[in-house]
């Protein structure tokens, strides 16, 4: 520090000494006659109380669309001793949280939340009012019955839906603005503690879990607990950035490293399961991975990254335009690709009759194809936009059924026979776990043929409490009989 130098700001530009300048500071700081300290007091507090009033509105303005969720269903319950081959089936209860996403009672939570539920109910939340102590010790609760429009497990999201009043929702954030260090708040019901708020910062705007998965992740550091699944991260202006779904943790509580899905594969995935009751996947008929170093090496491929063609269909429109497993990609719509989740993202919004334009690597050879996008084989879309709600519910087994007549047998081309219900989706409220999947065609029920939805109830109510039941259902072209017993009431 010897020849180190400061320039000063004395009259005579010379340089007081660093003890000096201590006392200047301190007396400066300490003085009565300055004011600075109050000043600066003065305008952290001013600060803190901007802030503290900031988050205040933030919560009042997202907290009416947050709601808790109570599942009932059927599960393996844990116990046993280690080496026990048995596994006891009983009723478990969960608890998750969600968002209202749509004024007309549309809400949306993770998949595995609502995963083999008998039934659903909603806890709303209170109104909001002035005194926050009397909101939160306030004993009033409305709970609701809730149906399950659709679900889609492969990325842990599902749309519910009560019958209520005009409720406020929640706006979609545009997830490309997200940026790293950004704050964000996690409402919802960690560990069954409803009306909960959380702060923290995006850590990661993209994480990627797995290589292979073209799944992608806004990891935060706010605190996440068992509880918040489904229910929002959002950004200071109240948007849903992500739905919350995961933690990594060693002791299974929150330890800093939250996951949350993307507002941009929310947004899809609402407008989707809304319409169809599943995602509607239009594709071209390739199968994509991720180029690592080592399989580069071994395919002497142009490139030690980016993404692979793994797969081509027989029959698929790529293979029509040429495209052939082992091409590298190495552009789509005129975007250069370096990674798996950006090409999923962009496929996730393809719609049919799209045209898509790749960038291919071939060996040495680099060239061009246009490849149309088509419907997915065995679509059962038409045939699940017929279902009502109200009309075409099988209470007892949970199901929205359409019954099978001349027009739906030209649409599912793959029955069996002409006859029988089409299970269009599941819904919340069944009397018993049965593991229907939608475009299952119930035929039998005991032996006895089920050709409309009013025999199929009126045949389920005449069973005691405790009777067998047997369906014979079509599943994937092959038939299967589902047994079980009917609740006892």
């Amino acid at each position: 520090m010897a020849n180190s130098s400061v320039q000063g700001l004395s009259g005579k530009g010379r340089l007081a000494p660093f003890s000096t300048i201590l006392v200047v500071c301190a007396l400066a700081l300490f003085s009565p006659s300055s004011g600075l300290r109050a000043q600066s007091k003065e305008s952290s507090t001013e600060t803190l109380h901007k802030l503290n009033q900031s988050v205040d509105a933030l919560i009042k303005r997202v907290s009416p669309s947050v709601v808790q969720i109570l599942v009932t269903g059927y599960g393996p319950l844990e116990g046993g001793e280690r080496g026990n081959t048995a596994s006891v089936i009983g009723r478990q209860r969960a608890i998750g949280s969600g968002f209202v996403i749509d004024p007309s009672g549309y809400i949306m939570t993770n998949a595995h939340v609502v995963n083999g539920a008998q039934r659903v109910q909603v806890v709303l939340p209170p109104p909001i009012e002035e005194g926050s102590l009397r909101a939160a010790l306030s004993t009033r609760t409305t709970i609701v019955p809730a149906r399950i429009v659709g679900v889609a497990r492969d990325i842990d999201l599902a749309l519910i839906k009560v019958d209520t009043e005009k409720m406020p929702a929640l706006a979609l954030a545009d997830y490309r603005k997200l940026g790293q260090g950004e704050l964000v708040f996690a409402f919802g019901s960690p560990e069954g503690l409803r009306n909960s708020v959380t702060m923290g910062v995006v850590s990661a705007v993209a994480r990627q879990i797995d290589a292979d998965s073209p799944l992608v992740y806004i990891q935060t550091d706010t605190a996440i607990n068992p509880g918040n699944s489904g229910g929002p991260l959002v950004n200071v202006n109240g948007e849903v950035v992500g739905v919350n779904t995961f933690i990594l943790s060693q002791s299974g509580g929150n330890e800093g490293l939250g996951f949350a899905i993307p507002s941009r594969v929310v947004d899809v995935a609402f407008q989707q399961l809304r319409k169809y009751g599943h995602l509607h996947r239009a594709e071209i008929g390739v199968g994509i991975q991720t180029i690592t170093p080592t399989l580069a090496a071994a395919l002497s491929l142009p490139r030690s990254y980016g993404v692979i063609i793994s797969d081509v269909q027989p029959g698929s429109a790529a293979e029509a335009a040429g495209v052939q497993i082992g091409d590298v990609l190495a552009g789509v719509d005129g975007r250069s690709v370096d990674n798996l989740p950006f090409v999923a993202f962009h496929f996730f919004s393809l719609e049919t009759g799209d045209k898509i334009h790749l960038d291919l690597l071939r060996g040495k050879e680099r060239f061009a194809l246009d490849v149309k996008v088509m419907e997915p084989p065995h679509d059962m879309d038409q045939i699940t936009a017929l279902a009502d709600p109200e009309k075409n519910l099988v209470p007892t087994l949970g199901i929205l059924g359409v019954e099978i007549d001349k027009k739906i047998a030209g649409m599912a081309s793959d029955l069996r026979d002409p006859f029988g219900i089409i299970v269009a989706a599941r819904a919340a409220g069944a009397t018993v776990e049965v593991p229907l999947n939608s475009g299952d065609v119930i035929r039998t029920l005991n032996g006895q043929p089920m050709t409309t939805l009013d025999r199929l109830r009126g045949t389920l109510k005449a069973l005691p409490p405790g009777a067998p039941v047997a369906l014979q259902i079509q599943r994937d072209q092959k038939l299967l009989f589902l047994a079980f017993t009917l609740d006892q009431q």
